[in-house]
Order: structure tokens, then sequence, then C-alpha cells
């Protein structure tokens, strides 16, 4: 493992390298591989690892492309680039066909400002998209967010689960995995609908918003979350890349993270130490938080291969440098589920 990032090249390199067990599922899968709303934070290095994966495929990616660079980027690295509105018809028709379909389009942040646009992209987008590739495998980027909180002492909610959504956000987002699961059994589309929570980049991510706040000495509440689950972006976007060659014949969800159950206490007093700082923390934990069960995805992928300590390490280190951030909060915290 690296000691530590220099810049936003070096990290985005060790990031996007392919694991061996990426290459071998990208050779079992035919075809080509398309990802619709590849502009967000995680889309353009899930594109860079798919290209690096398997450089003889099309790699394509899709996006309004409006953050000025990316799209230029993105075809530096050898990847296809289309400037598409995912919520016109006519535009996502036009679309190339590829048998391979990672979906990562989607509204959360301003979902409580925006309502309308929230069900519109998380719902009225993928029906649209799941007409359009029926005859590919999707995989379709999905949250932990539409389980109930569950008990801190339980390990999570499993797939089984029954989904309990608080908020028009996740709402709209089990609508989103409805959506593909009914053009999944009338068109007999194979997919995943892919439950993440949470990924860690030095950008952004849970690691991030609390060694910020930490460093700024501002006040972390422990009562609105005391509990969470990250994983390492590059392991997150290598296994959304192989569930590619892990689809079930009607869509099923599988949950995305690390294996822990973490206290968000502990995260915060490790950051400390690292930054050399007091942490200022208050309120007692709950007794429930949002936190997934991630065996199914271990049994198939096996454990994610950053640890927990060094992404501990990047990211006190990062934010120490006061390096560049995505200024985009996860809220995690948000029990009310109003994002």
């Amino acid at each position: 493992m690296p000691v530590r990032f220099g810049t936003v090249a070096d990290l985005e390199e060790f990031m996007t390298r392919p694991t061996p067990a990426l290459v071998r599922d990208f050779a079992s899968i035919d075809g080509d591989i398309i990802i619709l709303g590849v502009a967000g934070k995680m889309g353009p290095t899930l594109a860079r690892m798919a290209k690096r994966a398997a450089p003889e495929k099309r790699v394509i990616g899709v996006a309004r492309f409006s953050e000025a660079g990316l799209q230029e980027q993105l075809e530096s690295w050898g990847i296809e680039t289309v400037k598409a509105d995912l919520l016109n018809e006519a535009e996502v028709n036009a679309l190339p066909q590829a048998r391979n379909v990672v979906f990562m389009a989607g509204m959360k942040f301003g979902a409580s400002g925006n309502q309308a646009l929230t069900w519109a992209m998380n719902t009225h987008c993928p029906a649209l998209v799941a007409n359009a590739y029926r005859n590919s495998r999707i995989v379709a980027f999905s949250t932990g967010n539409v389980y109930p909180l569950v008990d801190v002492l339980q390990q999570g909610a499993l797939e089984t689960t029954p989904a309990e959504p608080r908020g028009e956000y996740a709402m709209s987002c089990l609508g989103r995995e409805r959506i593909f699961e009914h053009f999944s059994r009338v068109h007999g589309t194979p997919g995943r609908l892919f439950r993440l929570n949470y990924a860690i980049d030095l950008r952004y991510g849970v690691l991030y918003d609390l060694a910020s706040r930490i460093k700024a000495g501002t006040q972390i509440d422990l009562s609105l979350m005391g509990h969470v689950n990250v994983i390492w972006q590059g392991d997150a976007n290598a296994q959304a890349l192989r569930c590619l060659a892990h689809c079930t014949d009607v869509t099923t969800p599988i949950n995305i993270s690390g294996p822990e159950t973490l206290s968000v206490r502990w995260l915060a007093q490790e950051l400390a130490a690292r930054l050399e700082v007091e942490p200022r923390l208050v309120g007692s934990e709950a007794t429930t938080a949002w936190l997934t069960n991630t065996a199914q995805a271990n049994a198939l992928f096996g454990y994610p291969i950053v640890p927990l300590g060094a992404m501990l390490d990047w990211t006190a280190d990062w934010v120490a440098r006061g390096e560049i951030a995505y200024n985009k909060p996860t809220k995690f915290e948000a029990r009310s589920g109003a994002f």
C-alpha cells in the first residue's frame, strides 16, 4: 500500500488499477461497456478502471458533461464520450448499444429542495434506460438508504431485509430499483442493483467529512449517526464492474461496503490522533444506524483490498495538507433521510 498520495494524479492512478479478478471477469463476458451518468463523483475512476481492465473493449461514457475538462480527460484515457440528457427519450434511444451497462445516473444532493426532479432522475430515467438497453446486462447503482435503520449490534441489513426508505430521496431510489426490476422481468434483462454505502475517496466521503470537521474544530454530534460502513472507492468500482459477470436473470440487490460496523466516535478519535488535534465530540450514539451486511458480496468478490487503516492514514494526510476536495458532504448523519 502507498504511504501517501502526493497529487490527484497519483491518487487516481492507484484508485483505477484493475485487480486480476476484474481482468478475469471481464475476459468472461462478451461485448463493450457503456457507463450512463459517468460524470459523477465515482464515474470517471470507474470508467478508467474498466478501460485499464479490458483495453480491447470499447468503454463509452455518457453524461451532460457540465464540468469543464472532464470529457477531454476521459477521452485522454481512451474512453469514448457521448454528451446526452438521460431524461430525453430520443437522446437515450440514440445512444450506442452495448452488451454491458453500468447505470450511475441519479440525484441525491438537493433532493429535499427539488423533489420533482429527484423522482424524474431516479425513476423516469431508469425506465427509459431499461427499455433502450433491454438486450444488455444492467448493473444499476443504488444505496443502502432504502433499508430501515437497524440495530448496530446485528451486523447490518441483509439483501432480504424489507425496504423501509426514509425521505423522498430514499423512496425514489427504491423506485429506481423497482423500475429496473420490473423491466428486467418484462424483457428478460439480467442485472444487479448495487446498494452502496459509503465509498471513500480522499476528496469526499465519510472519512473526509469527519477529518475536515475535526481539523476545523467543528463539533461532531454522535447522536445523529453513531455507526457507519465504508469502502475504498477503488474496491467499490471493481466490485461494480465485476457485477457485470455476476448478474442474475432477474435483477437482484447486492450490498456493497466494507465488512466492518464502524463507530463514528472511534473513527473521529483515530483521525484526530493522526491530525494531532482534539476532536469535539458531543452526544451519545443511537442504538440504530444505516448499516448493511456485505456477506453476499464478500462471498462473490472476497474482502475489499484496501484496509481501513490505510484509508484513515491517507485521509488524515490529505486533509492535513489542505489538498483538493469536492465540497460535497455525504450527509451520512441525516437520520431523517433529508438530503
